[in-house]
């Protein structure tokens, strides 16, 4: 597996978080229902964090991730989670099992490495494009015109113009 775009994409989100000033980090954004720039890159972040927390015991569950409040509201932690990410998410493919509750109800679906890290690729850009829409509060940060598009769409575009 190609783990560039992946590496990539945490990285475009490391350059907006140290674009953004302390305040528009925690700045609740109208447009995002009050939510803020750092509660989405959290977001991301933790997900990441439970499938790599996870890959040795073979379990993940993504709603008991530990939710550290702190990465949402200190730009610096969030910058030192994505890098250790960053460091730690290239591992070989193995068979993982998901846990998931719904209703009360707990469900073990059987997955595996490659298939939550592409999943967790396109739950970033997602995010990233909610990000995206709440940085037009903030003129002054500069982010890259595929910021939070998908990278089929972005070959989609480039053969539109040809």
């Amino acid at each position: 597996m190609n783990f560039a775009s992946i590496k990539n994409t945490l990285l475009e989100l490391k350059e907006v978080i140290i674009q953004l000033t302390d305040n528009d980090f925690v700045t609740p954004v109208n447009s995002l229902s009050n939510a803020t720039v750092g509660e989405h890159s959290r977001h991301i972040i933790e997900l990441y964090q439970t499938i790599i927390k996870g890959y040795d015991n073979g379990i993940i569950n993504y709603d008991n991730r530990e939710r550290d409040k702190s990465i949402q509201t200190v730009r610096q932690k969030a910058v030192i989670a994505i890098d250790t990410i960053i460091n730690e998410i290239e591992k070989e493919n193995k068979t993982l099992t998901m846990e998931h509750c719904i209703s009360g109800n707990t469900t073990f679906i059987e997955t595996n490495y490659f298939r939550e890290v592409l999943y967790n690729l396109e739950h970033c850009i997602h995010h990233q494009a909610l990000i995206k829409v709440a940085l037009l509060t903030f003129d002054y940060v500069q982010v890259s015109e595929n910021f939070g598009v998908a990278p089929s769409t972005i070959e989609y575009r480039k053969v539109c113009v040809q």
